[in-house]
């Protein structure tokens, strides 16, 4: 059995990173690149060299990126299940599907993809997580309905006289003495 994966109908095999942002750039530009991706190198003084400097140090940004040039740029269908897990230079494309046309974006279509990611976001919560089914996000984050936070006395430490009554004063050293830090195990395991 074969070990070694065939990559090469995966189009970001033998790119690089500086290539893929340059044909990037050339067909959108650094202002689409950020109004989609929202990754801040390419809207605070965008270059190439810096771009790329910035994505080979930071894994989750070159991945965004690589994705966005796979599935807008050459117009892939979208992967799914184990391979939509792996990092897009990872992924196997199958031999039926073949790069198309990019995809014709504008800074309208972003600002109106951003409002629906935000009432997404909302609808999930605080978070992004879904709230679970008759539990209210207050009661999650430990407030009452009335919107004052909740009593947390069984949490809260003992009063300080509390805990000087509660310790051993054998444990504590004469003052200018050296401490073992081991001493209570080694006694322990005498």
């Amino acid at each position: 059995m074969n070990d070694q994966v065939n990559y090469q109908n995966n189009p970001l095999h033998g790119v690089s990173l500086k290539n893929l942002l340059i044909e990037l750039v050339d067909h959108y530009g650094f202002e689409i690149l950020h109004a989609y991706l929202n990754i801040n190198c390419f809207k605070t003084k965008p270059s190439i060299e810096s771009s790329v400097k910035f994505l080979k140090k930071t894994d989750w940004a070159r991945e965004k990126v690589e994705a966005f040039y796979l599935y807008q740029f050459k117009s892939l269908p979208k992967a799914s299940g184990k391979q939509f897990a792996l990092p897009p230079r990872d992924r196997i494309i199958p031999a039926d599907q073949t790069p198309g046309e990019p995809a014709v974006l504008s800074l309208e279509d972003a600002e109106r993809l951003r409002a629906k990611q935000a009432e997404k976001t909302a609808a999930f919560g605080r978070g992004g997580r879904p709230q679970r089914s008759g539990q209210h996000h207050s009661q999650r984050s430990g407030q009452q309905s009335s919107g004052r936070p909740a009593a947390r006395s069984e949490q809260r430490p003992p009063a300080r006289s509390q805990r000087e009554e509660t310790t051993d004063k054998h444990d504590k050293p004469a003052s200018g003495t050296k401490v073992d830090p081991w001493a209570k195990a080694k006694k322990a395991a005498e």
